[in-house]
C-alpha cells in the first residue's frame, strides 16, 4: 500500500480493517472525533487518518515485533554479544529505510572484561534522527534493545524468543521491555510518511544495547553528546517508555523514581571451610557474625535502623498528597499480584492506598537480598563457611545522596561489628549508587503527554511515581538540563524481567497512536525552544511588568 487516503469506515473495512477488541478504532475516545454537524463526515481530530492507518497495519506491527523478539540480544550472555550488534543494525536499517539518519556511535568503554579475564566488544549506541528544522522543537527518545536472559526451562509457558499470541497477549522476551515500545517510534514515523503528514517536531533517538547489564558506556556517552554543538545539545524534551502502568487498564505518566545504593558486607573467619562437627565451638564463625550484622539494618516492619539515613528525606507536600487520592489502585488486586494472599495472614504492610503507594514510591526502603558463600543447595551439609557476603540495598528518595548513605551504612556496620567483640575480618563495600529522580507534572512535557493519552484512551492518566530506578532519566536531565518524561505504554502485568513477559496487542497499537499524538501536543507548546533558552523561570516581580500576565510570559527572554 503506497498511499493511505482518507477513507470512510466502510472503505476501510473493505480493505481488511477490523476494529480492535475493547478499543475504539478512532483512537480510544469516539467523542473526540465525530462532528456535530448534521449529515457531515468531518472529524475534529486531525489525527483521525493516523489512527485509522495504525489500526490497518496492526498485523504488520505484530510480525515486525516477532522478528525483533527472535533476535536473542541478551546483554548478560557473552556468547550472544553479536546478537546485540544484530539488533542494533536491524533497527538502524529500519531507521534509514524510513528516511532517518543513523550513526552507530562507538561505545567509549570499547570492551567488557569477563570474569575469566577475557574481553569482548561492547555494542555501539544507535543515534537516529528524523528532521532538522530549526523552527521546530526537538524531542529525543531513549530506548534499549537488549533483553534479560530467558530459557524455556526457567518456567516459560512458550519459547521465550518466539513471539506467541494467546488471547490478545504477545508473549516473548523483550516484547514489552523494551523492544516493543522502542520500535513503536519507528512505526509512528512510518505512518506519518505514508500519510504524507509532516512531523510536527524533529525526532532524535538514542538506543543502547547494554541497559540490562549496567548500561556500560552510556553515562560517558550522554555527557559527551550533551556538549555544545553535539547530538543532544539542541534537544528540547526527552521521552522514555521503559516502565509500566500502575494497573492493567488505566494509563499513567511517571514523574518520580527512587534511586539506589547497593552494598555487600563480608565476614571472613578462616582460610578454608570447616566441618562443624570437628571444629564447631572452637572458632568464631563468620556466618554468625554476618547474620547479627544484617539483623541490625532493618526491622521486620520495614523501619530502617541505620542512623542518618532518613535525615535528608524531603517532606511530603499537600499537593503531593492530593495526587495519591485520585490514583486508580486496588489493594486486593495488588495483594494477589504480589502473591501474599495465600501466605500466612495474607497481609500487606499498609491497609490503605495512600500509605501503601507512598511506602512503595515516596519513602526509602532497605531490603536484604541474600548471602554469598553459604550452603544453599538441596540436602544437608554441615559446613562452617570460611567467608560469607551479605547483599542488601537501599532505595533512595529526594533529597538523599548515595555517597552520604554509604557513609552512614559503613559507620553503622563498623560500630555494630565492634559490639560483637569478634576477632574475624569484616568489611563493607558500596557498589553502584544512583540518586532519586523527580520531575513536575505541571511541566509542558507532561501536560502534552497527558493530553495525548486522554485523546487516545478517553481518560486522563494517573500521575505516578515508581519504586525502581532508571538511571538514564537522571543522566539525561543532569547533562542537558532538559525535562525527561516517562511515558509507559505497557500494563503492570507485562512481567518484564520475569517468565512469560508479554505486551498486550491493544497496548502495542495504542502506543503508536499516543506517541504520534504526543508529538502534536508538543508542537503546540508556545514560547522559545527550551534548549535555546537558559533563563531562570520568571519571578513574581517579573510578572508585575505591565502586560506580563496577560501575555503569558514563561521566562525572562520573552519579556
Amino acid at each position: 500500500m503506497s498511499e493511505f487516503n482518507k477513507l470512510s469506515l466502510d472503505a476501510v473495512q473493505e480493505e481488511g480493517f477490523k476494529p480492535l477488541r475493547k478499543t475504539f478504532s478512532e483512537g480510544g475516545n469516539r467523542n473526540n472525533h465525530t462532528s456535530t454537524a448534521p449529515g457531515s463526515f468531518k472529524f475534529k481530530d486531525p489525527l483521525f487518518d493516523y489512527y485509522k492507518y495504525i489500526d490497518y497495519r496492526e498485523e504488520i506491527y505484530v510480525n515486525r515485533l516477532r522478528e525483533a523478539v527472535a533476535i536473542k540480544s541478551v546483554s548478560a550472555w557473552p556468547d550472544h554479544r553479536q546478537e546485540i550488534f544484530k539488533m542494533l543494525e536491524w533497527t538502524a536499517a529500519w531507521t534509514e529505510k524510513l528516511g532517518g539518519k543513523v550513526q552507530l556511535y562507538e561505545n567509549p568503554c570499547k570492551t567488557q572484561q569477563l570474569d575469566d579475564g577475557t574481553t569482548i566488544p561492547l555494542p555501539p549506541i544507535m543515534l537516529g534522527s528524523f528532521g532538522n528544522d530549526p523552527k521546530k522543537k526537538t524531542v529525543c527518545v531513549y530506548g534499549h534493545l537488549d533483553v534479560q536472559p530467558a530459557l524455556l526451562t526457567d518456567g516459560w509457558n512458550t519459547e521465550p524468543f518466539e513471539l506467541t499470541e494467546i488471547d490478545g497477549k504477545l508473549f516473548g522476551r523483550g516484547s514489552t521491555d523494551d523492544k516493543g515500545p522502542a520500535l513503536s517510534w519507528l512505526w509512528m514515523v512510518e505512518a506519518f510518511n505514508e500519510l504524507k503528514m509532516d512531523l510536527p517536531v524533529n525526532i532524535k533517538m538514542i538506543y543502547e544495547g547494554m541497559e540490562e547489564y549496567g548500561s556500560e558506556g552510556m553515562f560517558e556517552t550522554v555527557n559527551e553528546l550533551a556538549k555544545p554543538g553535539k547530538f543532544l545539545s539542541n534537544v528540547d524534551f526527552f521521552c522514555i517508555s521503559d516502565n509500566y502502568w500502575l494497573g492493567k487498564n488505566k494509563p499513567c505518566l511517571t514523574y518520580g523514581l527512587r534511586g539506589m545504593s547497593y552494598f555487600e558486607v563480608g565476614v571472613e573467619c578462616s582460610t578454608k571451610d570447616l566441618h562443624s562437627g570437628v571444629y564447631g565451638g572452637s572458632v568464631h564463625e563468620a556466618m554468625t557474625d554476618l547474620v547479627k550484622l544484617m539483623s541490625t539494618l532493618v526491622e521486620t516492619d520495614g523501619t530502617i535502623k541505620v542512623e542518618g539515613v532518613m535525615k535528608d528525606v524531603a517532606p511530603v507536600t499537600e499537593k503531593e498528597q492530593e495526587i495519591y487520592e485520585t490514583i486508580d489502585f486496588d489493594l486486593k488486586n495488588y495483594a494477589e499480584e504480589v502473591g501474599v494472599t495465600t501466605i500466612g495472614e495474607a497481609r500487606l504492610r499498609h491497609d490503605n492506598k495512600k500509605d501503601l503507594l507512598m511506602a512503595r514510591w515516596r519513602f526509602p526502603t532497605l531490603s536484604l537480598h541474600g548471602i554469598e558463600g553459604a550452603f544453599s543447595d538441596p540436602g544437608a551439609k554441615t559446613v562452617i563457611p570460611r567467608r560469607v557476603l551479605g547483599k542488601f540495598s537501599l532505595r533512595l528518595v529526594p533529597d538523599q545522596d548515595p555517597k552520604q548513605i554509604a557513609e552512614c551504612v559503613t559507620k553503622h556496620l563498623n560500630a555494630e561489628f565492634d559490639k560483637l567483640g569478634s576477632p574475624n575480618k569484616m568489611w563493607v563495600k558500596a557498589h553502584h549508587g544512583a540518586k532519586a529522580w523527580l520531575s513536575s507534572t505541571d511541566h509542558p512535557n507532561y501536560t502534552a503527554a497527558a493530553a495525548a493519552v486522554e485523546k487516545v484512551y478517553g481518560l486522563a492518566p494517573d500521575m505516578t511515581r515508581e519504586g525502581g530506578s532508571i538511571p538514564i532519566a537522571t543522566w539525561l536531565e543532569d547533562a542537558t538540563q532538559m525535562n525527561v518524561l516517562l511515558l509507559p505504554v505497557g500494563a503492570c502485568d507485562d512481567m518484564a524481567h520475569s517468565q512469560n513477559e508479554k505486551f498486550d496487542r491493544k497496548n502495542m497499537v495504542n502506543a503508536i497512536k499516543v506517541l504520534g499524538c504526543y508529538l502534536f501536543e508538543i508542537a503546540k507548546i508556545k514560547g522559545p525552544k527550551p534548549s535555546e533558552c537558559r533563563c531562570e523561570p520568571i519571578s513574581m516581580e517579573d510578572m508585575m511588568i505591565p502586560g506580563a500576565f496577560a501575555r503569558g510570559f514563561r521566562c525572562k527572554c520573552e519579556i
